[in-house]
């Protein structure tokens, strides 16, 4: 789950949040980091860092290996992985001048000298560099579409370009590809050279852009990596947003920025934040300047790094900041807006837990099905320790809702656990706690073979109903510890995909802790270990194998590509002894008959027929690996694709009305465009159309748990078989469950 591509690093848009720099201080550093000076070179605290992070790997991670010449040569290659995946910048030339460093790494972070993986940095700039000026040269005379030539750009499996002439062609082949798409999507030639001109030329702007802090990140990332899929180094500025991400709050003016162009703009507004309530702040405009307090100078953020921007606007709750504003509307030319906001604390709710409900009706029969998304398990521990009664806690949110749903006389819940990568493993636990009385919920066991079950003491349950639990690929870690604890509880249903498979648990490291720097603010980072393996109470491990739905939907056909078993260092399945527990029902009672009665809907589903010929088109296109450069052959593909995604549309419009807010010009196929060249405004047109589209899998996933409930309801003697504890507990009468301590995050 971590990036594949340097440029990810510039790509993303992110929050404004506190930062730990001084205003001065990161004023200076941002305008060094605008232009880096190149060749860069690694700082002595990057280098001590490393060194600090090895000593730790190779003594108290869960698997811990030798920072040796074998370790060595697996950071070797997961490097350049890191840095030309494709095999599109280095040469097999270059290769053969680096590989005396094969087995030099291990030296390079004991000996705190990284000037090899820097030297290898620094040729990726170059090349970088070289590679657009070379592409941008080749738009200047235009390209024959005549020939039957083909582009292969699926590269993850092919050899190095033995020279400069072989990359060359590459290069051609790749900027054909880019000019076609376009032309195809009905640019004239003036218009393609234009475009291209500046997307080449902005991928060397944000390249320059790279520093020595890029440099060490990465390198960084290929050593932790390899010691286990899920170890990570995280760079001060990377704790900080990780952090935030586990608390879902920050101190800021409550915006997501984005990076397009040469500006800064406003993507989204968190309502009830700073921004939003100034009334002047609006959805695209672009932040050109930015001063902090009342009278402090205004500096000029054009052309600037997103995360610089960021970090210059994040602040400490209760200060000013002013932000100079160039309106969305007004155009390039317009008059430039003076804002001062006081920043604040700032709830990040779109990642907290959310409620809806699903009205189904069949027949005579309506019911209500409540709904939970949870995108990740979070817990604010700082605000927590500190005894904040307010604390965020993705376990007391969901107790919460749970009590709202019954007030509105649902009759099932689902957790929908999609996409859910993990969080706290103690949040996990304890929202397991929620859906049954007491019992264990997890077994942790460390480097030392020592196993500690953690369960849920609390008596009572906050829902003792009907539920579900839909997952996916994307559902990991602390989301596969819940589904499995519902699953060998037989506490409810689990509908689906089989998940990811990680089975591990990580503990942040804060580095600066264990050094004699005297620095107030962070400098040598964190490092987000490994340090334990979960089981399942039943003895088994949802390493590798992930959780297997008790109702399978269709695979997406991702896997081969996304999940635990998809990486070559990953843990093997384990087994250990069962804790001591019984299920508290029996669903195998009523399992074939809803299997049945689920196969039996879907097969007559046009929804679920759309889904199933959609998921059969994707599946067609992501096993593509190269594609043809004749202007007849790609037309014709063109309009064959064209034909399917209107097909499609149809389809989804006269099943759930969607597609209405698209012009004919939003629709096409392939616009040729990168995400950041198209406008904001149909980007996010685009999303609000993606998010009224019918969640088919969801809805189905209700209508199974409407069957369970009329099941249940006609027949008292299985009721007394799947209800949990016999059906004793009343949902109108239980008390909502609180949240026990949050631990450990992973």
């Amino acid at each position: 789950m971590k990036f594949r591509h340097l440029l990810a690093l510039l790509l993303a848009f992110t929050f404004t949040g506190v930062h730990a720099q001084s205003a001065a201080d990161f004023g200076a550093n941002a305008q060094h980091r605008k232009a880096a000076v190149w060749p860069l070179k690694p700082t002595a605290t990057e280098a001590q860092a490393a060194q600090l992070s090895a000593r730790f790997l190779t003594r108290f991670h869960y698997d811990a290996k030798p920072l040796d010449d074998a370790m060595s040569a697996r950071i070797y290659d997961d490097y350049f992985k890191l840095l030309d995946s494709e095999k599109v910048f280095f040469t097999q030339a270059d290769m053969d001048k680096f590989a005396p460093l094969r087995t030099k790494f291990d030296d390079a972070i004991w000996n705190e000298d990284l000037s090899g993986p820097f030297a290898i940095f620094n040729l990726y700039l170059q090349h970088a560099v070289e590679r657009m000026n070379y592409a941008r040269g080749l738009l200047k005379k235009g390209f024959d579409f005549s020939a039957d030539l083909n582009y292969t750009f699926d590269r993850k499996h092919a050899k190095w370009p033995k020279d400069q002439a072989e990359l060359d062609t590459l290069w051609r082949e790749r900027t054909m590809n880019d000019w076609l798409r376009l032309k195809l999507a009905g640019k004239d030639d003036a218009e393609i050279r234009k475009i291209l001109e500046k997307r080449y030329s902005g991928y060397i702007d944000r390249v320059k852009q790279l520093d020595s802090e890029d440099a060490f990140q990465t390198f960084m990332t290929a050593y932790t990596e390899t010691t286990d899929p899920h170890t990570d180094y995280l760079g001060p500025r990377q704790a900080e947003n990780f952090d935030i991400a586990m608390k879902l709050s920050l101190e800021g003016i409550g915006a997501v920025l984005q990076t397009r162009d040469e500006y800064t703009l406003v993507r989204e507004l968190v309502p009830a934040g700073p921004a939003a309530n100034s009334g002047k702040i609006h959805v695209g405009d672009r932040i050109v300047g930015v001063g902090q307090g009342d009278k402090g100078p205004i500096v000029d953020v054009v052309g600037w790094r997103v995360d610089d921007v960021v970090n210059l606007i994040r602040g400490k709750k209760d200060t000013t900041v002013r932000l100079e504003i160039l309106p969305g509307e007004a155009g390039l030319d317009g008059k430039h807006e003076i804002v001062t906001l006081v920043r604040k604390k700032v709830s990040i709710e779109d990642q907290a837990a959310k409620k809806k409900i699903v009205t189904i009706k069949d027949g005579d029969v309506t019911r209500k099905i409540g709904v939970i998304e949870l995108p990740t398990f979070y817990s604010d521990f700082g605000a927590r320790s500190e005894g904040d009664k307010n604390f965020k806690s993705a376990t007391r949110d969901v107790a919460k809702l749970l009590g709202e749903l019954k007030l509105a006389g649902v009759q099932g819940v689902i957790m929908d656990l999609r996409n859910n990568g993990g969080g706290s493993l103690a949040e996990a636990n304890s929202l397991t706690g929620l859906f049954i009385d007491r019992g264990p919920v997890v077994q942790v066991r460390d480097a030392s073979g020592h196993v500690e079950v953690e369960g849920d003491d609390d008596p009572g349950m906050a829902w003792s109903g009907p539920m579900a639990v839909l997952v996916n690929r994307g559902s990991a870690s602390a989301s596969e510890i819940f589904t499995a604890a519902i699953q060998d509880y037989h506490r409810g249903l689990v509908i689906g995909e089989p998940t990811f498979g990680k089975g591990t648990v990580q503990n942040l490291v804060d580095l600066d802790r264990y050094t004699q720097g005297g620095s107030e603010k962070p400098q040598f980072g964190e490092l987000k270990m490994t340090i334990a393996e979960f089981f399942r109470i039943n003895g088994g491990s949802t390493q590798l194998k992930g959780v297997t739905p008790d109702i399978e939907f269709p695979k997406n056909g991702d896997d081969k590509d996304f999940g635990e078993s998809t990486y070559d260092n990953a843990l093997p399945w384990t087994r250990i002894a069962p804790a001591d527990y019984k299920p508290v029902a029996d669903l195998k009672a009523y399992l074939p008959q809803l299997q049945a009665m689920h196969d039996a809907r879907v097969a007559k589903s046009p929804a679920w027929k759309l889904m199933l010929d959609e998921l059969a088109q994707s599946k067609i296109v992501r096993n593509k690996t190269s594609i043809s450069l004749n202007l007849a052959t790609r037309e014709a593909e063109r309009k064959q694709q064209d034909a399917i995604q209107a097909g499609f549309r149809a389809r989804h419009k006269a099943i759930d009305g969607t597609d209405a807010l698209l012009s004919d010009e939003d629709k096409v196929l392939d616009d040729g465009l990168n995400a950041d060249e198209r406008s904001l405004k149909i980007e996010l047109k685009l999303e609000k159309e993606a998010k009224k589209a019918k969640d088919v899998e969801l809805n189905e996933t209700a209508h199974i748990l409407f069957d369970a409930v009329g099941m249940i309801k006609a027949d008292p003697r299985l009721a007394a078989e799947v209800l949990p504890y016999g059906g004793k507990f009343s949902v109108a009468s239980v008390a909502d469950k609180a949240a026990p301590a949050a631990t450990v995050a992973h």
